[in-house]
């Protein structure tokens, strides 16, 4: 029997590809149990490394069985078939932060707020419960109709054990590595997830990429001059001094998520 047709059997139909990775797919699904509609994330073993198989799937299963929070993506099902495949059924986002940039071109800054406490808040709840993300980017922040964000993508996901539990995998996406995973030393994955956020404040408020990654050789030394403003977009000084602090090149001198959620501009509700 394929996964399909059993997938069939347990009252879900599987419609089309809104997603796609290098060994799975994500669809949308349809559910006797559920009201609305669900994702199906279609996970292939198969074609899949063993490094994947063996270390990060399971860290990531893991991580989405323990984890509830309103601004993470809610995981209904997990259904395993011998074939090899694996289906996890969760809550559909109507876009993401990245698709609704590209519409909109940049987020005011009232608007930003909105989005960014949502997110630090969801970073707090992790890095609380020692999950570090590591690939915090826009396209993983997922939104539903009502506007609310659902991070997602737990891939690159891990459990840390004390501190400091260093890391030394390169993973995630370069635009939004910080500079000591850039260069190859042991880092702070929550420093990591920091650095990230900052990257995902500026890319909301002014609808571009702070630092040029296509020579990722060179990346650092543009990280460490700090990023610059286009002309055309106006902020509020505090929305910059947030991102500053994000982006401090040193790991240390960056805010924990706790702290984050606390900032004066995040506060300011004007």
């Amino acid at each position: 029997m394929s996964g399909d047709t059993f997938l069939t059997e347990l009252g879900y139909k599987l419609g089309k590809t809104i997603g796609e990775g290098s060994y799975s797919k994500v669809k949308v699904g349809s559910s006797k149990k559920y009201r609305e509609n669900v994702a199906i994330k279609v996970v292939d073993r198969k074609k899949a490394p063993p490094d994947f198989v063996n270390k990060f799937l399971p860290r990531e299963l893991a991580i989405l069985r323990g984890i509830k929070h309103p601004h993470i993506v809610q995981v209904y099902e997990f259904i395993e078939v011998c074939n090899g495949k694996l289906y996890i059924v969760m809550e559909q986002a109507a876009t993401d932060l990245l698709q609704l940039i590209q519409h909109r071109g940049h987020i005011p800054c009232n608007e930003a707020r909105h989005f960014f406490t949502q997110i630090a808040c969801a970073v707090k709840y992790l890095h609380e419960h020692d999950i570090v993300h590591r690939d915090l980017k826009c396209e993983n922040i997922l939104l539903t109709e009502e506007m609310q964000v659902k991070i997602t993508d737990f891939g690159f996901g891990k459990k840390i054990h004390g501190y400091p539990d260093l890391s030394s995998t390169y993973c995630g996406s370069a635009a939004y590595a910080p500079p000591e995973v850039l260069m190859g030393v042991p880092y702070d994955p929550k420093k990591y997830d920091i650095w990230s956020l900052g990257i995902i404040l500026y890319v909301i408020v002014t609808g571009c990429m702070p630092f040029d990654d296509s020579n990722i050789s060179k990346l650092p030394k543009s990280q460490q001059k700090g990023v610059v403003y286009p002309d055309s977009i106006q902020l509020e000084d505090k929305c910059q001094t947030l991102i500053r602090e994000l982006l401090q090149f040193c790991p240390s001198g960056r805010p924990a998520a706790n702290q984050i959620v606390k900032h004066v501009w995040l506060r300011d509700n004007k």
